[in-house]
């Protein structure tokens, strides 16, 4: 069982081991509406963690399918109102690569938490993810228009989240608890190795 899921990481991560040089790298264009919706798909940090946020919610059920996706793109907005006014966070990005691995973990195990502490860490991780990007954002209309497409296609990658834990969750049972083990694993993987550099 451990050697199938240490396979299964494995090979997550070394399929996306070309993308890990996409990463969040604080770059790109941050002017309007498109830029905004098209930025968190350009940077694979932000694509795990968001998606893991859906598929913790999803597994947790109840009250966290809405809260725990909710908190997030709420103190995201929150930390990119703090990026934008110039306030300084310290580890930002190594909080946003911690994000990728304890959400990873957090599948992948399928951890048992209260939606109130899912949706407190996940909003501690989304602080580091609107800082980033809210930093990035020139003080006009056009930041503000690429603020709300950043928010949207955060949104709409929480969403494609809770689709995958559906999806996984019409397996049999063994199937989706191995298949859970690999996509959180791997993505913990991956959070380690943008955390070393090392793509």
């Amino acid at each position: 069982m451990r050697r199938t899921f240490l396979r299964s990481a494995l090979a997550l991560a070394a399929a996306f081991v070309p993308a890990v040089a996409q990463a969040h790298v604080g770059a790109g264009a941050t002017h309007g509406f498109a830029h905004g919706l098209a930025h968190p798909v350009g940077g694979l940090d932000h694509v795990l963690a968001m998606t893991l946020v859906g598929v913790l919610a999803f597994q947790m059920g109840g009250r966290a399918i809405w809260m725990v996706p909710a908190a997030f793109v709420g103190v995201m907005m929150l930390g990119g109102a703090l990026g934008a006014a110039g306030v300084e966070l310290p580890f930002v990005e190594t909080g946003i690569a911690l994000s990728v691995v304890v959400l990873g973990a957090m599948v992948a195990f399928r951890a048992k938490a209260s939606a109130a502490a899912a949706a407190t860490i996940v909003g501690l991780f989304a602080v580091f993810h609107g800082h980033a990007h809210g930093a990035e954002m020139p003080a006009t209309g056009s930041g503000l228009s690429y603020g709300a497409g950043f928010v949207l296609a955060t949104v709409a990658l929480h969403g494609a989240g809770v689709a995958l834990g559906y999806v996984l969750h019409l397996l049999t049972e063994t199937r989706a608890r191995l298949l859970t083990q690999g996509v959180g694993g791997g993505a913990a993987i991956l959070g380690l190795m943008i955390m070393a550099g090392v793509a």
